[in-house]
């Protein structure tokens, strides 16, 4: 079978840590890490597995972040290489394990990356599955399969960059008819932006700054917005169309991110500004909470710094290696800074629910609008292109890149 492959190489990596930035079509040449090769099929581990044929499959930045080498070293001892890349994934059941129940061959899915002790076969299972945070499971080195914490970076499941990719029956979900394949793929970076959400309690007279304009800024808008949040909420999106889609889904002033944007916030809060004898400036007053959906360390620095003392800061996106962030507004400020990684089980409406089936709820509410950030659509063979449309989202005017398998 045809599939990209992530293989595991010091100078490579090396090569697109720092060339890359000057040389962008390094990502995606012959000295890069990934390659369109042809593969046997992945085999079911256990009876309890099914094979799957991708429809579409999304590029996230995580992806994009393993690809140029800019993503931080943390996660490296819990990946198995080669893999296959690709975590967000709706598909068809090609092939069931006889222990499988429920879920037909034929039968549209989504894939729950998330590879915990039920994926693995381990029982008991550890203290975070037992607690339902099986993105935290501690058991992602062992079991049935090889090292890694997410389908689509573990050599065994493959990836849903690839004409068949293996998912355990816990990891899946059933698509409705009435959502399509454009919005059931978005299901797995919407439950992210759920999960985010859903640590800040509902608080109508706060006021909230979403950074970034990319797939998880703007799902985070449209979670708060479907979920019933009527605040007013601030933005920081840099091109025109992430802009025009942020107010399209709910956001009341949208900023960009440049030079100026501490004098433009300050004028729609009224934080007062203070410039310091070195470094950034330095805000009285701001936002009560602020969602960080990119992860870099500008937008850490800014994230503290935009938020009013006692006020909150969710980071949503992954960060890199964050360098020059002053963690004096954490101290000063007394601001609760919240990690939100993946999904887990909610508790909503005083209902516990899974973000997964949250979102799925939720996804049919918003179907036409959601769908349509799903914007780029490229065939395996084209895989250069798709990465490249991916990561220059403001010359291609697109938010979501994504793998067409279908026939």
């Amino acid at each position: 079978m045809e599939a990209i492959q992530y293989t595991k190489s010091i100078p490579r990596y090396l090569a697109m840590r720092y060339l890359g930035k000057r040389w962008r079509s390094l990502y995606t040449s012959p000295v890069s890490c990934v390659h369109l090769v042809d593969m046997p099929e992945p085999q079911l581990p256990t009876p309890e597995w099914v094979k799957i044929k991708p429809r579409l499959s999304g590029i996230c930045g995580s992806d994009l972040a393993t690809i140029t080498a800019k993503g931080s070293p943390y996660f490296s001892p819990f990946t198995s290489t080669p893999f296959v890349l690709g975590h967000e994934i709706v598909g068809e059941i090609a092939e069931i394990g006889d222990a499988v129940d429920g879920f037909p061959v034929g039968a549209r899915v989504v894939i729950e990356p998330a590879l915990s002790c039920p994926v693995r076969g381990i029982s008991p299972p550890c203290y975070q599955c037992q607690n339902s945070r099986f993105a935290n499971c501690e058991n992602i080195t062992k079991g049935d399969i090889s090292e890694g914490i997410q389908t689509g970076y573990c050599r065994d499941t493959g990836g849903g960059w690839s004409q068949y990719v293996l998912a355990h029956h816990s990891q899946l979900h059933l698509v409705p008819d009435n959502i399509s394949d454009e919005a059931a793929v978005l299901l797995e970076p919407f439950a992210c932006a759920l999960h985010g959400v859903l640590k800040f309690p509902p608080n109508r007279t706060a006021t909230i700054c979403i950074i970034g304009g990319g797939t998880i800024g703007l799902l985070t808008v449209a979670a708060l917005r479907i979920l019933g949040h009527r605040n007013r909420i601030i933005i920081f999106a840099k091109y025109p169309h992430q802009q025009h889609l942020a107010r399209e889904l709910g956001a009341d002033d949208v900023l960009l991110p440049n030079s100026d944007r501490y004098a433009a916030f300050s004028e729609l809060t009224g934080a007062a500004s203070h410039q310091p004898e070195l470094g950034q400036q330095v805000l009285i007053g701001g936002v009560d909470v602020t969602f960080d959906c990119i992860g870099s360390s500008v937008t850490i620095d800014d994230a503290l710094r935009f938020t009013r003392a006692g006020g909150e800061v969710i980071l949503v996106g992954m960060p890199g290696i964050p360098k020059n962030v002053d963690w004096t507004s954490i101290w000063y400020k007394q601001l609760r800074v919240t990690g939100a990684y993946t999904y887990g089980l909610e508790t909503h409406n005083d209902e516990e629910i899974h973000t997964f089936t949250l979102g799925m709820r939720l996804l049919q509410k918003m179907e036409t609008h959601l769908r349509l950030l799903v914007s780029a659509l490229f065939p395996l063979k084209d895989y250069k292109r798709a990465i490249q449309t991916a990561l220059n989202t403001g010359k291609t005017a697109t938010v979501k890149t994504a793998f067409d398998l279908r026939d």
